[in-house]
């Protein structure tokens, strides 16, 4: 492009500078710079303007010799190559160097200017020579844009092929990607099945794990489309292949642990040999740190193993790999754990015994559940894979303790073992640490339910031989001496554990009671303990009416009462904490109706072989099932309630019997004078009044009141004495004599009512009756 700056005057009137110019300005027209472009020419014509001189005028200053100004300058501009060297001595030498310096200068200026007019001169003509050359090109490019559209013609149906070809290609690729994608799985049978039977092929080869996967989407994958050619062969083939690798894994789990195994054993061995120094402490590094280091390669294996469990190729190996686990865990820990248990049940007792054992045994299983763990993470949760190994060792345990407790009679040492496994180590311990430890709990429950069955058992033999059977001394029977050489010492109180002598005036066969069922209680189930409670309830309360019998025949039949109600009294209130029904439903079978149809069938009025009513007659043969229904609280009661009523008649009898006889007697002289029926007599006999009868005159009315009065002065008091022995509590007194109040005011009232009926005021004034009020503040004094 031609430079604006410079005056067209000055160029040379040529056309093609002309058409050069004419060109640039168009070009400026039609495709105008933007002012960034604008810029970078002007940055580009002050570089050019500022360039230095060429080298041919370049000058170089020699450093003059001795004391004189030497110059050289060297001259190329007018092609010369020879230099001017001089050395000025005085002024008149640089005058007249400077003189040539300035000629020489003008002559290169404008020869500059000369070899700059010559250059731009065949510059025009190579732009002339340019343009008769693009006249030429453009002519061609018509021409060949003329054949451009012929060609282009021919082409296009060529370019459609192609395209067609090209599709059609690509959906032959796709294709065969597509059976080569399926076809692979099968093709990977040869390179996995040269790779597993390889010599150098291990499982710890790197490479082992991934040919197992590829072996895994392959049996996927052709399980998964039965409907290709061979698939069965090539499935049974990959089976094949990974059972070899599976056994290859499994060899190689067993031979890493019995490694691991042999090098512990070898460590006990060489630490001594001593199997007790070993069990002083079997979470020691010897049993687990050197077996867990010494199996160390196991982990990526069993974790590689783990991680394929949802396969139930898998499922099968992890479960062999645990059980392989235990068994050499077992051959190293099983005889130490055995003596260590042996040692415990030589010098401990059957409590501590099952206390230290459990103890250990829970220790053991957490460690072993910690090395477990880091074997197998995902696993450790089920329980049932450490069961190969802790069924055993508890078991030592159990065959230790059940032969004791077979042969152990004490009940109340079977209730602290009871106690033992039940809070102790069931409660406290497992829930703490349940998850290592719920391995226990099968073999710890099992020997808590033979400690049942034996305490049980136990139990049933005590109520039968201590309770039942009770065979009562006479110190036993020395009621109420017993209770009058205590009273001395004893406070009076309402409940027994306030003071602990009164156990000591218990029947022995009722404290035996209340003491075993009150250790029963928290020890045996419910079910069991309701069984025990009603069973013993029910003979303790037989051996107590025993007992007040052979009372009644030594003492007093009155102490007999007395002493049936105190012990009725106090066992109805120990057994009222208890959370039980007291009742136990019996099932039996009833035969006794089928003698009728035996005798039917034998008179011929019935057959066994008449399928026709076969129904009726299998219902006819079958046995009843008869229920009954022992509440041993019910029946408690209703022998407390007689006995009560017994003891409040014969207190009553004994205060006002001749009152009774008396209204007993009226009553029956009224009844005969309202009868029609009886002859003549009897009715003029019974017509007299009542005072004019022999047993109503008033000295004989006076006589029974006098004798009802001192029975109540002197015979009422020894009875409340002996209720006061025997009932500690003064509500319970109360409420047993309120009765006996009430039917001695109740004779007084109605024989009063008689008096006032039937005897003058003098007469009764001779009778001599006690007034109502006097009576009652009698009665409530003996209180």
């Amino acid at each position: 492009m031609a430079n604006k700056s410079a005056p067209p005057p000055s160029l040379p009137k040529s056309g093609a500078v002309s058409r050069g110019y004419n060109f640039a300005s168009t070009w400026e027209q039609n495709a105008p710079l933007s002012e960034q472009q604008q810029a970078a020419i002007g940055s580009l014509f002050h570089v050019v303007a500022e360039r230095p001189f060429p080298v041919n005028l370049a000058q170089e200053h020699v450093p003059g010799q001795d004391n004189g100004l030497s110059v050289a300058t060297k001259d190329h501009s007018f092609g010369e190559s020879d230099a001017i060297e001089a050395v000025l001595v005085n002024t008149n030498q640089f005058y007249n160097w400077f003189t040539d310096l300035e000629l020489a200068m003008k002559s290169e200026t404008e020869e500059k200017y000369r070899h700059y007019v010559n250059t731009l001169m065949g510059r025009i003509q190579t732009c002339d020579d340019i343009l008769r050359q693009v006249d030429g090109t453009l002519d061609l490019f018509n021409e060949l844009q003329l054949q451009h559209h012929a060609v282009a013609t021919k082409t296009k149906t060529l370019h459609d092929a192609c395209d067609r070809l090209v599709i059609e290609k690509q959906r032959l690729i796709e294709f065969a990607d597509a059976v080569q994608s399926k076809l692979k799985y099968f093709d990977e049978l040869e390179n996995i099945a040269a790779s597993f039977y390889s010599p150098n092929m291990n499982v710890g080869n790197g490479n082992f794990f991934h040919l197992l996967k590829r072996l895994d989407e392959c049996i996927l994958y052709v399980e998964g489309n039965p409907q290709y050619a061979e698939s069965s062969v090539y499935l049974l083939k990959f089976r094949q292949l990974q059972s070899r690798a599976l056994g290859m894994i499994r060899s190689h789990v067993l031979s890493v642990l019995k490694s691991a195994s042999s090098q512990v054993q070898a460590a006990i061995r060489s630490s001594g040999g001593s199997k007790t120094s070993v069990s002083e402490g079997v979470e020691a590094s010897l049993i687990y740190v050197r077996f867990k280091a010494a199996a160390s390669e196991l982990k990526p294996v069993l974790e590689e193993i783990e991680s394929r469990s949802s396969k139930k190729e898998y499922v099968q190996i992890l479960e062999e790999c645990h059980k392989l686990y235990c068994e050499q865990r077992l051959s190293l820990v099983k005889g130490i754990v055995q003596q260590r248990i042996s040692e415990f049940s030589k010098k401990e007792t059957l409590p501590s015994l099952t206390r230290s054992g459990c103890a250990y045994l829970m220790q053991v299983c957490q460690l072993e559940h910690q090395l477990f763990d880091h074997f197998f993470p995902s696993s450790s949760e089920d329980i049932s894979s450490l069961a190969p190994l802790i069924d055993p060792l508890s078991t030592f345990l159990y065959d230790i303790l059940r032969p004791k407790l077979i042969h152990e009679t004490n009940v109340d040492l079977l209730c602290e073992l009871v106690d033992i496994l039940k809070v102790e180590v069931l409660g406290e311990q497992l829930s703490r640490r349940s998850e290592s430890l719920a391995g226990l709990r099968p073999t710890l429950e099992r020997i808590l339910a033979d400690v049942h069955e034996r305490l049980t058992f136990r139990a049933r033999t005590h109520i039968r031989d201590e309770i039942a059977n009770y065979i009562p001394s006479d110190e036993d029977l020395n009621y109420p001496s017993k209770l009058e050489q205590s009273a001395g010492t004893k406070l009076e109180t309402t409940s027994a554990d306030e003071n602990p002598d009164v156990y000591k005036t218990w029947y022995p066969p009722l404290e035996k009671t209340v003491s075993c069922l009150s250790k029963l209680y928290q020890c045996l189930e419910q079910a069991v303990f309701t069984g025990l409670a009603q069973e013993a309830v029910e003979v303790c309360s037989e051996s107590i009416q025993k007992a007040s019998k052979l009372i009644a025949k030594r003492s007093t039949p009155m102490d007999g009462q007395l002493f049936l109600i105190k012990h009725l009294l106090i066992l109805r209130e120990q057994i009222a904490p208890f959370d039980i029904e007291f009742s136990v439903t019996h099932k039996e079978l009833d035969f006794s109706h089928l003698l009728e149809h035996l005798r039917r069938i034998l008179r011929g009025q019935a057959s066994l072989f008449d399928w026709s009513r076969s129904t009726s007659l299998a219902r006819t043969l079958s046995p009843r099932v008869l229920e009954s229904q022992i509440d041993a609280k019910k029946e408690l009661e209703k022998s407390l309630k007689a006995t009560c009523e017994e003891f409040i008649m014969a207190v009553t009898k004994l205060v006002v019997d001749p009152m009774l006889s008396f209204v007993a007697k009226v009553t029956a002289v009224k009844v005969a004078l309202s009868s029609g029926n009886q002859n003549q007599n009897v009715d003029s006999l019974m017509a007299k009044p009542l005072k004019d009868q022999a047993f109503a005159t008033p000295d004989k009315v006076a006589e029974l009141v006098h004798k009802v009065n001192a029975a109540i002065q002197q015979e009422l008091p020894p009875v409340m004495a002996k209720m006061k022995l025997y009932l500690q509590n003064p509500s319970t007194r109360t409420i047993l004599f309120k009765p006996v109040k009430t039917n001695i005011v109740e004779a007084h009232i109605q024989v009063q009512s008689l008096l006032k009926a039937e005897y003058t005021p003098e007469e009764q004034s001779i009778i001599n009756m006690v007034s109502m009020p006097d009576l009652q503040a009698q009665l409530d004094s003996l209180l």
